[in-house]
């Protein structure tokens, strides 16, 4: 029996689940088709589970208010902002018990994110259910948005 190709296997993987849903990969994380726009987004944001459908809702409308014209684009299932295309500033994640916020820039911003990386200039922020802080994100989103980006 033939060994099934790379692109069959991916195209098996990034169909959808029962009844045309997609499939939530470990966390939770919703696999949506990469994808740039406001499209992919919001059916990223539409396959969230449970709380964090509306919390990415509501950050996805923060960062649209907050940034009028901002780039959007759905990468490696989860979805970018940026101020260019593939250019990124910001981008989140979902994980079983939080959502995690990449700041591409993050050492730059004030106060500086929390959570550390690998990399020298990303910071993390986790939101925890009811634990979002609106106005510090707001602010992070106005710095970073004025900031080189990531390309990516």
């Amino acid at each position: 029996m033939e060994k099934p190709s790379a692109a069959a296997k991916r195209a098996s993987n990034s169909q959808s689940g029962e009844a045309g849903k997609p499939i939530l990969l470990s966390g939770g994380n919703p696999q949506i088709a990469m994808g740039h726009g406001d499209a992919p987004v919001q059916a990223y944001i539409a396959a969230m589970p449970g709380w964090k459908r509306d919390l990415g809702r509501r950050l996805d409308a923060l960062i649209a208010e907050t940034v009028p014209g901002v780039r959007k684009a759905v990468k490696w299932n989860s979805p970018f902002y940026g101020m260019e295309d593939d250019v990124w500033f910001l981008s989140f994640h979902c994980f079983t018990k939080y959502v995690k916020l990449t700041f591409f820039r993050g050492t730059s911003l004030h106060p500086v994110p929390p959570g550390t990386s690998k990399h020298k200039e990303v910071r993390y922020l986790d939101i925890c259910e009811d634990q979002f802080n609106e106005a510090q994100f707001v602010d992070w989103v106005k710095q970073a948005s004025l900031l080189p980006g990531e390309r990516l």
